[in-house]
């Protein structure tokens, strides 16, 4: 049993693993992830309260996030807002809304509805954010737009997270107070981010400067990030919410390359075991309970976002070619889905398990092909043709 074996010894078997799977994924040209995910599944029985495992994966997800919030400064922040509420809430109306209704056809209770309906809602950040970084797409028209609708459903998803709970405890029953406090806590959250970000992290720069020894940055840029997601927690919040938070408050200042060279290797080297907990935590059961509703979620979960994408993406300004690719790689399901199923018991929590396995795995292989996919519908763009003009002599033209 590994759980009597060291937690020193099975930290390096589990290193060792991530690094064959990631030999393997190179090879068979087949993503990462979802080999990590199984990986997972395999040794649940033997990982899933492995306390170490657990740790590592949260500090991973932790700097990917972080990563990201340094492409975001206040100002673009606040451009993104402008442009993709009314994107967020088509989100959040087609993937959740319709989602519950479908499960109410399907007989479940309102409280098992809404459960399953927050299941199918948040795109997964942490894989589609690895998929983008691995196929080189960071850099694509679509990559802003589909963050930003990411980083709307982490603000949500906590929310949804906070009223289940409320409604468990209560018996199907939740007070506004409890909804609106939660939204104190979010607003509280990220007003200290730019009051910070705003006036002590103004000479950051300055400081990053005078520290030669690298260990020192490290402990201090890793310790900003897990303290901000750490505080993120303490609230009742997501850390990923707070982990990005703290990458913008970063991101006010010149040279962020410099905070993003010094943080890149210890992301590298520990998001693979947030993907591995991740299939630990999913517990798939026995048998395939209610396989309609199963098949039904899973059409559904895909459509919309694809929606999300060509409606939300021509209102986010973008043409139907890359809106169509947006939504294409946006049908991953993830980390708070796997939360939002803990709520759940019995039959419905198998339900949303093998939903949230199968929805990465068609989300992953849809990411992979969108390009194939839009080209396919709109055909191979083509390169813009430059207008050369040649001068031509005032003599010549007579």
């Amino acid at each position: 049993m590994l759980s009597e074996l060291p937690s020193l010894f099975v930290a390096g078997l589990i290193l060792l693993g991530i690094f064959y799977l990631g030999f393997v994924s190179i090879k068979i040209n087949f993503p990462s992830v979802i080999l990590y995910i199984l990986f997972g599944v395999l040794l649940a029985d033997f990982l899933s309260h492995n306390e170490v495992l657990h740790f590592l994966s949260e500090v991973g997800i932790v700097l990917l996030f972080f990563i990201l919030g340094l492409e975001f400064s206040l100002s673009r922040l606040g451009n993104i807002a402008k442009k993709v509420w009314s994107s967020g809430l088509l989100d959040l109306g087609l993937s959740m809304g319709v989602a519950m209704l479908i499960s109410l056809g399907f007989g479940m209770s309102f409280f098992e509805a809404f459960l399953v309906g927050g299941v199918a809602y948040a795109t997964s950040s942490s894989i589609t954010a690895k998929l983008l970084d691995d196929k080189s797409r960071m850099a694509n028209t679509e990559t802003e737009f589909m963050l930003a609708i990411l980083i709307f459903e982490d603000l949500i998803a906590p929310i949804v997270i906070a009223v289940l709970i409320g409604l468990q405890a209560g018996g199907g029953e939740f007070a506004a107070t409890d909804l609106l406090f939660v939204l104190l806590k979010v607003v509280g959250l990220v007003g200290l981010a730019i009051l910070l970000g705003k006036t002590i992290f103004k000479k950051f720069e300055t400081l990053l400067g005078k520290i030669d020894d690298e260990d020192f940055k490290y402990a201090l840029l890793v310790g900003i990030a897990i303290t901000f997601g750490g505080l993120a927690l303490l609230l009742g919040l997501s850390e990923v919410l707070g982990a990005f938070l703290a990458g913008m408050m970063l991101a006010e200042i010149g040279k962020i390359n410099r905070v993003e060279h010094a943080v890149m290797p210890i992301r590298n080297l520990l998001l693979p075991t947030f993907f591995l907990s991740f299939g630990t935590s999913i517990e798939l059961g026995s048998g395939l309970p209610m396989p309609l509703l199963l098949l039904a979620l899973l059409i559904w979960s895909i459509i919309a976002k694809v929606l999300v994408g060509v409606i939300g993406g021509r209102w986010y300004g973008l043409s139907k070619r890359v809106s169509l690719r947006a939504g294409l790689s946006l049908c991953a399901r993830g980390e708070f889905s796997v939360v939002i199923a803990n709520v759940a018991t019995g039959m419905t929590q198998i339900l949303a398990g093998i939903y949230i396995v199968a929805a990465a795995f068609l989300g992953m292989i849809l990411f992979d092909y969108a390009p194939k996919i839009t080209n396919k519908i709109y055909g191979k763009p083509q390169p813009k043709k430059k207008n050369l003009h040649v001068p031509v002599a005032p003599d010549e033209k007579q």
